[in-house]
């Protein structure tokens, strides 16, 4: 028989048991993942750092920035840098980078306008530069493309052309994926093709006349127009001629390049779109004045500014007008698109902020001296230099 005091032994072991089993920790390696979530602590979104690195802001030459732009500006600083300014400034990583006639290449604090470098060239600045990972392209009228270390404006080589650099320099990412090379018309009637980080010469495309413009990429194909009144499209991989568009006058500006379609003015008085694909003109816009600015491309409208004082707003699928908008000097500054608004300068003086689909206009400043050069957009704050010799920036009022 068993005693009572044994039952009631047993009866404690088994509860002490029982509640053992019940709080006994579990090994982590066969834990099921049945416990809550961990709390996730994110921080406030940072603002997006938005570029606009080399003329027209991409390869393909569109000419429209991203990010916002405040409907009122206000001057935030200027920079004098000691003659008429012609190069339109570039921004990347929070500075800027501009040429003078004065043969002068600045870098300069986006935020404080504070000269970070300054390098004098030979002669004449009036290409604008291009940033491309460490270095900074700029061409030269004394026929030298430059490449500056960006950080210290020490220079690393420059490539000699046989006659003077008037347009920017644009770029291609080769086949293997890495290597870059450069692309830069010059005044030898040349279109030159080098190695990004060298210098070296890769290849050469003989045209009939002057290349004052930059030429476009897209989808291995470089388009430009040239003084022999030529669109030329070129092989990026071997400088090979693809075929060439006669529009019967002097391109002196460039293009805009989208698809298979090219939108570009010319000496004839004309705006025109190009189908670079089938070799035909699709539609015509004749004007009083010649066309040396370059286009901007948003959506299915297409901006531009002419010599007979017009900033014109078409519709890039049919060239019908949308709107226009009258100043008081030609215009041979190229307007940019950011954020439903077009800003473009004037020989009048003054630079315009305009409503992309009505044409209103939205703000103006005036310099007082003409502006030949085109803005440059990022983070808010619009850069534009005058043949004043002055740099400006504009910024939101807040």
């Amino acid at each position: 028989m068993i005693k009572k005091s044994n039952i009631i032994s047993i009866l404690l072991l088994t509860l002490c048991l029982f509640f053992y089993g019940c709080h006994k920790k579990t090994d982590p390696a066969t834990q099921e993942k049945t416990e809550p979530a961990a709390q996730v602590v994110t921080e406030p979104p940072k603002p997006k750092y938005y570029d606009w690195p080399m003329f027209r802001g991409n390869p393909s030459l569109l000419g429209k920035a991203d990010g916002k732009l405040d409907q009122q500006l206000t001057l935030k600083w200027k920079y004098e840098i000691g003659d008429l300014v012609l190069s339109s400034a570039v921004i990347a990583d929070g500075v800027v980078y501009v040429g003078g006639i004065n043969g002068n290449v600045v870098a300069l604090d986006l935020v404080s306008g504070q000269q970070k470098w300054l390098y004098t060239t030979e002669d004449e600045i009036e290409s604008t530069p291009l940033v491309l990972d460490d270095k900074v392209y700029v061409g030269c009228s004394d026929g030298n493309l430059y490449a500056f270390n960006k950080d210290d404006g020490a220079v690393v080589w420059k490539y000699s052309t046989d006659d003077k650099i008037l347009g920017a320099a644009n770029w291609i990412l080769n086949e293997d994926g890495k290597s870059k090379d450069l692309l830069i018309g010059s005044y030898d009637s040349r279109l030159h093709c080098l190695a990004s980080d060298t210098g070296e010469m890769k290849w050469i495309y003989q045209t009939d006349n002057f290349i004052n413009g930059t030429p476009a990429i897209s989808r291995g194909r470089i388009v430009f127009g040239g003084c022999d009144s030529f669109i030329h499209v070129v092989s990026a991989k071997d400088g090979k001629s693809i075929q060439r568009i006669d529009v019967g006058s002097y391109i002196a500006g460039s293009g805009a390049f989208l698809g298979d379609l090219l939108y570009i003015g010319h000496y004839g008085k004309e705006f025109i779109c190009a189908n670079i694909e089938s070799q035909e003109i699709v539609w015509t816009f004749k004007l009083k004045h010649d066309v040396y600015a370059s286009p901007a491309i948003d959506g299915e409208r297409v901006v531009f500014g002419a010599r007979d004082r017009i900033v014109y707003c078409l519709n890039r699928l049919d060239g019908s007008e949308l709107w226009k908008y009258k100043t008081r000097g030609k215009i041979d500054s190229s307007p940019i698109i950011c954020d439903d608004k077009v800003v473009v300068g004037s020989d009048d003086g003054r630079l315009y902020m305009l409503d992309l689909v009505s044409g209103e206009l939205l703000w103006s400043y005036e310099i007082g001296q003409p502006i030949k050069a085109s803005p440059a957009i990022s983070q808010g704050v619009v850069i534009i230099g005058s043949e004043d010799g002055f740099i400006y920036a504009f910024g939101p009022k807040s």
